[in-house]
Parts: C-alpha cells; sequence; structure tokens
C-alpha cells in the first residue's frame, strides 16, 4: 500500500506514525479511541436491539418497498454471480451493466403484479409506476446526457459557457422533452436551474449509463418472458462475466447491440403497451 511505502522510506515506525506527524498527535491518542469504542461496544449493541425491536428495516410490506428489493437484489445477485465466476480483478462490473440487473428486476415484478392485479384500480396503479420508471430511468436520464453533451461540444468549439449560458440550454431541453411548445406540460422557469443541484453533472460523462440500463433491461426482460431459458442463459453470462470484457462487448455477446436501434425500440414499445393497457382499462368505464 501507498501508506506503508511512504512509512518505509521515510524511516517511520509505521503507517500511523507517519500519518499522524502533520499533527503532533500521539499514537496513543488512536490506539485509545480504538480500544474505547471496543470496551463500549455492548453500548452499541444495546441500541441496535432497541433499533430493531422499535424500528425493523424500511420495508414497509407495500409495492415501493417490494419494489426497491427486488432492484437492490439485482445488484446482488451480479455481484454474487460475477464474485464467484471471476478473478478478484475481474469481479467488478461497469455501471453500464450494473442497473440493467436492477431495472429488469423491477420490470419482470411489474408485469408479474399487473398480471395478477384483482382489481382494475390495482392495475392501474402498477400499470401508472411501470410508466413512471421508464419516464425518470430512461426520458429524464437522457435529457441529463444530452445536457452533458451539449455544453462539452460548445466548449471543445471554443465557445464560453457561462452559467446564464448553461441554464438556458438545460431549460431548451426540458421544453423540447417535456413538449412545452406542444402543449402538452408547461415548463415553469424556475425548473430551469434545476442543473445546478444534479450531482450526476459532477462526475463525467457518467448518466447516460442510467438510460442506457433501463433500454437495455426493457430488451432482456422481453428476451425472458419470449424465449426463456436461451435468452436467460445469454442474461446470467453477462452478469457472471464481471468486467472480464468492455461492457459493450458483454453486452453484444448477450445478444444486445445497444449502438443499434433495438434496445431503445424494445423500451419504447413497452412504454407503448403499457398505455395501451391503461386506454383499455379507462375504456371499460
Amino acid at each position: 500500500m501507498g501508506e506503508e511505502f511512504d512509512a518505509k522510506e521515510r524511516h517511520f515506525a509505521s503507517a500511523l506514525a507517519d500519518a499522524i506527524l502533520g499533527d503532533d498527535m500521539p499514537e496513543s491518542v488512536y490506539r485509545m479511541l480504538v480500544s474505547e469504542a471496543n470496551r463500549h461496544l455492548p453500548v452499541l449493541y444495546r441500541y441496535l436491539k432497541l433499533h430493531k425491536d422499535a424500528l425493523l428495516f424500511n420495508n414497509y410490506d407495500d409495492f415501493e418497498s417490494l419494489s426497491t428489493f427486488v432492484h437492490e437484489w439485482g445488484h446482488a445477485v451480479h455481484s454474487l454471480l460475477a464474485n464467484k465466476a471471476q478473478p478478484f480483478e475481474y469481479a467488478s462490473y461497469s455501471p453500464f451493466i450494473a442497473e440493467t440487473a436492477s431495472i429488469t428486476n423491477e420490470m419482470l415484478l411489474s408485469d408479474y403484479m399487473v398480471a395478477h392485479a384483482k382489481t382494475d384500480a390495482e392495475k392501474l396503479f402498477y400499470l401508472g409506476k411501470a410508466l413512471e420508471l421508464i419516464r425518470v430511468d430512461f426520458f429524464r436520464q437522457t435529457l441529463f446526457a444530452e445536457f452533458q453533451l451539449a455544453i462539452h461540444d460548445e466548449m471543445e468549439k471554443g465557445d464560453s459557457v457561462s452559467g446564464e449560458r448553461m441554464t438556458d440550454m438545460y431549460c431548451g431541453l426540458l421544453k423540447k422533452y417535456y413538449g412545452d411548445s406542444q402543449g402538452v406540460l408547461k415548463v415553469d422557469p424556475a425548473y430551469c436551474v434545476e442543473w445546478t443541484y444534479i450531482p450526476s453533472f459532477y462526475y463525467g460523462f457518467y448518466v447516460y449509463q442510467n438510460a442506457t440500463s433501463i433500454a437495455g433491461a426493457a430488451a432482456f426482460a422481453d428476451a425472458l418472458k419470449k424465449e426463456g431459458a436461451p435468452a436467460r442463459a445469454r442474461y446470467i453470462a453477462m452478469l457472471k462475466a464481471g468486467s472480464s470484457n468492455y461492457p459493450y462487448t458483454l453486452y453484444k455477446k448477450a445478444g444486445l447491440d445497444m449502438a443499434t436501434p433495438a434496445p431503445y425500440e424494445a423500451l419504447a414499445a413497452r412504454m407503448t403497451r403499457i398505455m395501451d393497457a391503461i386506454e383499455a382499462i379507462k375504456a371499460k368505464k
């Protein structure tokens, strides 16, 4: 480790001694901290038991909790499969694939809940949730990705990109995505500064992967239901692969080329089917 190398080269007795020199901190302070925390662990244990008895965990036996559970379980299964199949250096996986594992689970759950809904009202609830998932995870995230791309395009052309200019650009995208000029939704100018507090914009070209993930999930969910075992084998193989290859290549091996319209068409088709189902229920009333 870097700390060990630095301590050795500087002739410190330990990496800890090296680290605390700048504050002239006695090493005994650090060790006392650890010792006393260990000595008082029973106090922590009492709190944890109290917390468990009083609050349990954030599963409230409703659809939101179930949906969150299957989403996170998708990540867990992805990790379990990759960790078992790959050596340590290839066991991690790209964000480009990570969310596909979780959102595919959400889509399969949604379809199951719709199919087993006992009333039209219940079915409408699940269908509405499915539509909102697509709006938030695909269209909203793609709006973010387009905004990032537009900013960099302007800068690379040599244009000045001020805060005011970025607000104008973001506002234009909001109006485009939400159909302001078509009379679909009127965008309040207050939303045009939303870009300033979206954390994803400060992590490079990251956010586009959320949108590609849901498109991939839609295609995989369709394939899993239509093809069964063959699609499942391709899908599981992709999850097992971890980072043993580039994520785009792993997608292609699983039968999906994210540089073609196919996965995005699958997502649009899914959204269309959901809206058709909603309108069919409403037409019965």
